[in-house]
């Protein structure tokens, strides 16, 4: 891409200066800038957390600051809602196509604003010879008269960028847009992004994947924390050096001494008790194969949308697999029943306890036992002394502080929480644990308490598999790391290979 469109003589086309936003007292963005220019193809980068989406929210009017201030061709703008935002030339493609699959293809094109004759009624011939131009101009040939839904997910993709682009945008944001795009129609993408960038449309794009930004962009802007942490050419900046802000981690400062409460991990010689061949799910995961062994902690190392959590729901039934199959001491696990993992001995603590994991209007002993009633029953009816026993257990060995057992569950702190899940699913006598994001989002005395306990676990014969943004938590906590691209297996650490430098390169695609 040329480097003329983004050399600084042109005036910005769009702009965010000092822009704060606020969620019920958490900070989502800090003071933060960005300058894009017409032609201008911007890679926004960070990890989950780091505030991407929300920026993009306030850009196009899903948001509004508390602070700062955005503005168009240099002019202030405010836009109180998207559709104010694409009159004035910002227009969004979301990974998942957001338009109306039951209308046809021209009619989402031109949705809202199709053109009408003289006595007011839609002109569908004028529409249809729009529509068929608009997209020929990409070279994209389809009947424009058939709906939607009917059409490959990809081609229903390039409807909604010709449909973004049709509204006269100046801007176009792209959010993940090859997520679920076969090759052929990415390469198409990129194509057209080339010919809206000589149009002078500037394009921020937004991806997990190395490869397309490195591609297609020629600026990046790195958050972290609600952040800007760095701006500048793409093309000047290394791989590694890039994952490294967007993990907050120094590659030169990096300290051996250890940041984490857990203790060196070691290889296990035992038999597998987990093993996984080429675990496929279309788009998502691509020939994941790994062993684990019990007394093992197995790390999955990769950057957002690696794949890292789908191979954990695929592992754990909640993912239904296109190919591939899991065995528990060599008997098949049916794939895409949670029910027939659990009784098999493969239970999942999620990376969204909130949403995902804990029940918050019920207590703390109805969440612990939620999942071992049937155990706990007799006839149907269900035992509250064996039940009162497991809680009793549980709550004094993970040390969760509370009331009482009767208190809600909701009122305990995030760490808490975290070892309610725990102790639900160690009530289940489990043989293996996939842990995703176990100390996310709790403070730094509960996370140091969790990876005491899951370095306990493993010491017990338990085997894990442990996902985690934190590039010191799975090196430290892991006697190997299977590092994750793009939905496949990149490579994997072992023995001296487990270390900050290694995986960052391994993360980065093995460019230095």
């Amino acid at each position: 891409m040329s480097d003329a469109r983004t050399s600084g003589l042109e005036a910005p086309v769009l702009e965010a200066r000092g822009v704060t936003k606020r969620f019920a007292g958490v900070t989502a963005l800090s003071g933060v800038d960005l300058v894009l220019r017409a032609g201008e193809s911007m890679a926004l980068m960070g990890e989950n957390g780091a505030g991407k989406s929300t920026l993009i929210k306030v850009l196009t009017g899903v948001h509004q600051p508390e602070e700062g201030q955005l503005l168009l061709a240099g002019s202030p703008a405010t836009f109180a809602r998207p559709l104010d935002a694409q009159k004035a030339g910002v227009s969004t493609i979301y990974q998942e196509v957001n338009l109306v699959p039951l209308m046809s293809v021209a009619q989402n094109i031109y949705l809202g604003r199709e053109p009408r004759g003289r006595v007011g009624l839609i002109d569908f011939r004028r529409m249809y010879a729009d529509a068929r131009a608009l997209l020929a101009e990409y070279g994209i040939q389809v009947d424009v008269r058939r709906p939607l839904r009917t059409l490959a997910l990809g081609v229903q993709q390039m409807v909604a960028l010709a449909r973004a682009v049709s509204i006269n945008a100046n801007v176009v944001i792209m959010d993940e847009p090859t997520s679920s795009l076969e090759a052929r129609e990415v390469e198409t993408l990129f194509r057209v992004i080339g010919l809206l960038r000589e149009r002078g449309i500037a394009i921020i794009y937004v991806s997990h994947r190395m490869d397309e930004i490195y591609r297609v962009c020629d600026t990046v802007t790195v958050l972290r924390d609600g952040r800007v942490v760095h701006v500048g050419s793409l093309g000047d900046l290394p791989r590694v050096e890039l994952v490294s802000m967007m993990l907050g981690r120094s590659v030169e400062k990096v300290e051996r001494g250890g940041v984490t409460a857990f203790r060196a991990a070691n290889e296990s010689d035992a038999p597998p008790v987990l093993v996984a061949t080429d675990l496929s799910r279309k788009h998502q995961i691509d020939g994941i194969s790994l062993s684990i062994r019990p007394g093992e902690v197995v790390g999955l190392g990769g950057l957002l949308g690696s794949g890292r959590s789908e191979t954990l729901k695929g592992l754990s039934g909640v993912m239904q697999l296109d190919r591939g199959g899991v065995t528990i001491d060599g008997k098949n696990v049916r794939s895409g029943s949670v029910p027939a993992a659990i009784r098999a001995g493969i239970v999942m603590l999620p990376e969204d306890r909130k949403a995902e994991g804990i029940v918050p209007n019920l207590s703390v002993r109805d969440n612990i036992v939620l999942a071992a009633l049937p155990k706990l029953s007799r006839a149907g009816f269900t035992s509250r002394r064996k039940q009162d026993a497991v809680v009793d257990v549980f709550i004094k060995r993970l040390h969760i502080k509370v009331s009482s057992p009767d208190q809600l569950v909701s009122e305990l702190s995030g760490g808490n929480q975290q070892k309610v899940m725990i102790a639900r699913w160690l009530a289940m006598t489990p043989k293996v644990l996939l842990l995703d994001e176990p100390t996310r989002g709790i403070d730094v005395g509960a996370k140091a308490e969790v990876q005491s306990l899951i370095d306990e676990l493993a010491h017990e014969g338990l085997a894990i598999v442990l996902v985690s943004s934190e590039v010191e938590e799975v090196v430290e906590g892991s006697a190997r790391v299977i590092v994750l691209r793009d939905g496949s297996i990149e490579t994997e650490l072992r023995g001296d290979q487990v270390d900050e430098g290694a995986l960052l390169a391994a993360l980065a695609g093995g460019a230095s």
